[in-house]
């Protein structure tokens, strides 16, 4: 990596002019940019201006980024790619995350929390002990700033044709007492094949009126195109989504069913029956996913016939899956996609594990969400095989024409 002489003759005055500290922090600034300039050319495969065969995008201005260090904060840019997206491997991607942890313990600080030292909270985050209230109030100013934007930015840029619901429960205080809070997430496939976070919420539990708010609240900004949402047998979300998601089938996740079924029988029979029902869902056709439900049902009937019950009663939920091509029916049969998007939530969790109140909840949350998906567009890997997206939006559905299975007729949307 070289520099200009202007490039030189710039930053040689910017250091005659500068006094201690600042003197390391314009340093680092400066080399910094340089290195991310200099990752931006490898990528792309040519400097500014630059005319060579190797050359694979072309840039497209620069975005903000600040970097906090011991120093202080670096104002640095982010080259932009007309086509494609760039990120410097070297700049650390969970910033917000961190804010957003600070962010607790200054709640934490105002509210008095009593049940875990908040020292313990700032050493585990492997920050000095003690915190400036003004600079706690900076960081969360700016971060609410950002976290709001993201959990009520439009949906309208495309179609999701497949979409995870799915909650998770953390500890927080409400009215001086420390209750259960419901954190509901939304996740989706775009019709390109990607994936997007679409929205997370807080309430008291997982009823119909707080799922019918929060599908509400996903279709209010622009969310178009469901064809299949994918989730828990909670009641009062499946409520919702025939409520709300009109035109969209659903599908009962098969991992919780398995689960449920285990309720119903002996321990020892759990990984038979678990075996068994599994068959049901590595057919290779819609009519042989259905037919072999209807055997295992049978089968197990005569040994467990609440299980048998189960089966028949959610065949539609649990067989929604099939209408849709086979390519993607391994990642709509269940909500394991959110999988790691839980664990993520809860390693944050534990780290704080009572919450002074729901918005501190939220802000780290929203913070661990935010992050992963910007992961999911800066570095985008289609989670769908590529030439299988377009069977999902054939033609609008003409008049009189049989809606899917287990929803209500509409058009496509």
């Amino acid at each position: 990596m070289a520099l200009s002489q202007s490039d030189l003759l710039r930053l040689l005055e910017s250091l005659r002019s500068s006094d201690g500290l600042e003197l390391v922090r314009n340093v680092a600034e400066r080399m910094l940019q340089e290195l991310i300039e200099a990752e931006a050319t490898a990528k792309i495969g040519a400097g500014w201006n630059e005319h060579t065969d190797t050359r694979t995008a072309l840039r497209n201005g620069h975005r903000d980024k600040t970097l906090s260090t011991q120093a202080g904060d670096l104002d640095l840019a982010i080259p932009k790619l007309r086509s494609g997206s760039f990120f410097p491997s070297l700049l650390e991607r969970r910033r917000r995350i961190d804010q957003a942890l600070y962010a607790v313990i200054m709640e934490a600080y105002v509210h008095g929390v009593s049940t875990r030292s908040v020292d313990d909270l700032v050493k585990a985050l492997g920050a000095d002990t003690g915190i400036s209230k003004s600079e706690v109030s900076r960081i969360c100013t700016d971060l609410d700033r950002q976290l709001i934007a993201f959990r009520t930015r439009p949906l309208d840029h495309t179609r999701f044709p497949y979409l995870y619901l799915d909650a998770t429960y953390c500890k927080a205080r409400v009215e001086h007492q420390i209750v259960s809070r419901a954190v509901v997430i939304a996740t989706a496939v775009t019709e390109d094949g990607g994936r997007e976070v679409l929205g997370v919420m807080v309430g008291d539990s997982e009823t119909e009126l707080f799922w019918t708010q929060f599908l509400r609240h996903l279709r209010e900004r622009g969310l178009t195109g469901v064809r299949l949402v994918i989730g828990d047998h909670h009641t009062g979300l499946v409520k919702a989504i025939r409520k709300v998601m009109i035109g969209a089938a659903y599908q009962r996740c098969r991992v919780h069913f398995l689960r449920n079924t285990f309720a119903v029988i002996p321990k020892d029979a759990g990984e038979m029956v678990a075996a068994t029902i599994r068959t049901i869902f590595a057919q290779s056709t819609a009519q042989a996913v259905r037919a072999q439900l209807q055997t295992v049902a049978d089968m197990l009937g005569t040994q467990f016939p609440k299980v048998k019950t189960m089966l028949l009663d959610a065949e539609e939920d649990l067989t929604a899956f099939a209408v849709f091509p086979e390519r993607h029916w391994k990642k709509i049969q269940s909500t394991n996609p959110l999988e790691r998007v839980n664990r993520e939530i809860k390693r944050r969790i534990d780290v704080v594990q009572v919450f002074p109140n729901d918005d501190a909840l939220l802000w780290l949350v929203t913070a661990v969400l935010f992050e992963m998906h910007d992961e999911w567009i800066a570095f985008p890997r289609r989670y769908l095989p590529e030439g299988s997206m377009e069977q999902i939006y054939p033609a609008e559905l003409p008049e009189g024409a049989p809606a899917l299975p287990n929803t209500t007729k509409t058009t496509a949307g």
